[in-house]
């Protein structure tokens, strides 16, 4: 909510110096030392304001790694707009884990701390990323760079489960751990941080008068994670070496504190941004 009404303050502050610069009646009269017709600047500048703020230059759909969305864009010059958008995905599944697949090694994906998982991950993904921010043209050509703030909502839920007679291994902090068959480990992660900033390089081209197209890329700092491991069975830690391992049960409280510490200190702190789309400009 605070970043929704800076963002709101900042809108109306540079509406109005816009709006002000565009009128040479209300010039500074270094004569007489006052503004001229400051009653009219301040309405003029109020409906000019409220005018853009009701009726935007342009809608863009999108759709890339915050998933897919649409925005809002306020022109204020040439060369600068005003956006605000939403991008999110709500979707689930499962995949199947194995250091030995010949393509994507899912395993290695999720981080070394899983390469050895041989079992399935089942997935739930809720993301809502509503954002603010500006596009400038600093050539005044096709090339963009964006900036702004993302608030984001998003929870991720895992469940890994090993193959059926098999057991998996996770490897926490030098420890090796063991899930034996039938056990799952259950995870929730969610964004820590209330506000995300952003900034992006961009390519917009025209079609013609009224519909381009573009393709951003650049980076978002998520910040830390905040988790909530599960265990739903057995956990075996390894006591011995990795040549002779001599599996024991295991405290689930030092694994799930363990594995909570592994998530919410990961490297996904700064999360890459990448989309495509269309614009239609009124």
């Amino acid at each position: 909510m605070k970043a929704i009404k800076l963002s709101v303050v900042t809108m109306a502050i540079l509406g109005t110096t816009a709006a002000m610069a565009a009128q040479p009646a209300y010039e500074y009269n270094p004569e007489q030392g006052i503004i001229r017709n400051t009653t009219g600047a301040v309405v003029d500048t109020t409906k000019t304001l409220v005018d853009t703020a009701i009726h935007p230059a342009a809608i863009s759909a999108e759709i890339g790694t915050l998933g897919y969305g649409a925005n809002l864009a306020w022109g204020l010059n040439e060369s600068t707009e005003l956006q605000a958008g939403w991008s999110g995905m709500d979707v689930d599944g499962d995949i199947e884990l194995n250091a030995k697949d010949s393509g994507l090694n899912w395993g290695e994906v999720l981080g070394d701390e899983y390469k050895d998982f041989k079992g399935t991950l089942d997935y739930k993904v809720k993301a809502s990323n509503p954002y603010l921010g500006a596009q400038l043209r600093p050539f005044k050509n096709w090339l963009t760079v964006g900036a702004g703030v993302i608030v984001p909502r998003d929870k991720i839920d895992v469940t890994l489960t090993p193959t059926d007679g098999n057991k998996a291994k996770i490897s926490l902090n030098g420890d090796e751990y063991q899930v034996t068959n039938k056990t799952s480990v259950h995870v929730h992660a969610e964004n820590k941080n209330a506000l995300a900033p952003y900034a992006t390089l961009g390519f917009r081209p025209n079609i013609n008068n009224r519909w381009g197209m573009f393709a951003e890329v650049g980076a978002a700092y998520m910040g830390d994670y905040k988790s909530n491991v599960n265990v739903d069975g057995t956990i075996e830690i390894n006591k011995g070496t990795e040549q002779n391992p001599i599996y024991v049960v295991a405290n689930p409280n030092e694994f799930i504190e363990k594995a909570e510490r592994e998530i919410n200190d990961s490297d996904l702190k700064w999360y890459p941004i990448a989309k495509l789309g269309v614009t239609y400009r009124f």
